[in-house]
C-alpha cells in the first residue's frame, strides 16, 4: 500500500515537480555556459604552450567539461595562471552545483511528505 502511495505520488505532476524542473534546466543551461566560457579561455591560454595537452577547441571543450562534471580530467593540468584559475572555478562550480542539484531532489522528495 505504501509503495503503491508513493509511486502514485511520484506519477502525478504537482508544483514540486515544476519546480525541480526548473532547477534542474537553471543547472544544465548555466553549467554549459560556464563550460563553453571555460572552453574558450583554456583554448585561448593553454592551446600551442610547450607540454600542454590542449591542441585546439575539441581539447579546451572535453578538458572543460571533464572538470566541471568529475573535478577530474585524463588531460594534464593547466601550465598558465589563467588556465590554473579557470581550472579551479571549474572544480568550484562542479561541487556547487552538485550540491544544489542534490539539495532540489531532497527538497522534491520531502515536499511530497507535507
Amino acid at each position: 500500500m505504501v509503495v503503491g502511495e508513493e509511486v502514485r505520488r511520484l506519477l502525478t505532476w504537482e508544483e514540486r515537480h515544476r519546480r525541480l524542473l526548473a532547477r534542474l534546466i537553471i543547472a544544465f543551461t548555466l553549467t554549459v555556459i560556464v563550460d563553453v566560457v571555460a572552453a574558450l579561455l583554456i583554448w585561448h591560454w593553454e592551446s600551442g604552450i610547450k607540454g600542454s595537452d590542449i591542441h585546439g577547441f575539441p581539447d579546451a571543450l572535453f578538458f572543460a567539461s571533464v572538470q566541471a562534471l568529475t573535478i577530474s580530467s585524463s588531460i594534464k593540468n593547466p601550465l598558465t595562471g589563467v588556465g590554473k584559475t579557470v581550472d579551479v572555478v571549474l572544480e568550484l562550480w562542479a561541487i556547487g552545483v552538485v550540491t544544489a542539484v542534490a539539495g532540489s531532489f531532497s527538497t522534491f522528495f520531502t515536499s511530497g511528505d507535507a
